[in-house]
């Protein structure tokens, strides 16, 4: 199955099925706050980087809101891209409306995103729910070491693998008195597929087929050190931020951020 083909066309129609003006006033919070569209932690650790005059991409970039509010930090020059080609639109719009001319949003499958980026980043980033998209990190990462210059940093922020073992509200083994027992295996070999649509963005509705995967940490660590990367940090948080917030604030695993960095050097083994 071409789950990156049959993503694109359930993620497009998501964004045909949004909520009433879902995204369109973004450029009013970016033009008002600075870091935006970028919780508390995430700001922390992009305030620590050394952004000012360098070149960022974020991969899924989805509707541009990360990545523009990245400007704030005066980077020279922002790229984003996504495959899903109506989102990459409202990018578009919302650059323009915000008055934000040094970023560009570039409508392609990660994968597949051209050699003329490659060594051409500074600093690359993914956030929440993005990575969990693609069957093999290792793979992924490759396009990431590809597009980074040597010295280049990568973050990703992402859902910590360790929620998959809970039910979530809605979920058939969802227990609402005992919430942080734990319902499903941690390794899991077969994706999830669900016609459920996106609900943080669209309205109630029979979506065409989405398919996501469940990496574990070692997943992540393994990927980053078989790409000429070094692990800087890994910060792991007891909050959620895109599910649910049931769990938060329970001392549990719910989220967390890498920061690695491109080296020259190829893997010991």
């Amino acid at each position: 199955m071409d789950y990156i083909k049959t993503n694109k066309a359930a993620w497009e129609e998501a964004f045909d099925m949004r909520k009433p003006a879902w995204g369109d006033d973004n450029h009013l919070l970016l033009k008002s706050e600075k870091l935006a569209f970028f919780h508390e932690d995430m700001k922390k650790e992009l305030e620590s980087l050394d952004l000012q005059g360098k070149k960022a991409a974020h991969f899924c970039c989805n509707n541009g809101r990360e990545l523009l509010s990245l400007t704030d930090l005066d980077i020279s020059e922002g790229v984003g891209f996504d495959f899903a080609e109506n989102i990459i639109r409202q990018a578009k719009e919302t650059a323009i409306k915000a008055d934000i001319t040094n970023c560009e949003f570039v409508c392609c499958n990660i994968l597949d995103i051209p050699a003329d980026y490659h060594n051409s980043f500074d600093f690359i980033f993914f956030t929440i729910g993005s990575t969990i998209w693609f069957e093999d990190l290792t793979l992924l990462l490759k396009k990431v070491e590809e597009c980074l210059k040597v010295g280049g940093v990568l973050l990703i922020n992402e859902l910590h693998p360790f929620i998959n073992m809970l039910a979530l509200p809605g979920d058939e083994n969802y227990d609402p008195q005992a919430i942080t027992s734990l319902k499903n295996p941690y390794f899991i070999s077969e994706p999830w597929v669900d016609n459920e649509g996106m609900e943080y963005m669209s309205i109630d509705y029979v979506s065409k087929p989405f398919t996501c995967f469940g990496p574990t940490v070692s997943d992540y660590i393994n990927a980053i050190a078989s790409n000429k990367m070094t692990m800087i940090k890994f910060n792991e948080y007891d909050y959620d931020i895109g599910l649910t917030d049931v769990f938060d604030d329970k001392k549990l695993p719910l989220s967390f951020i890498i920061i690695a960095q491109k080296t020259n050097a190829d893997p010991l083994i």
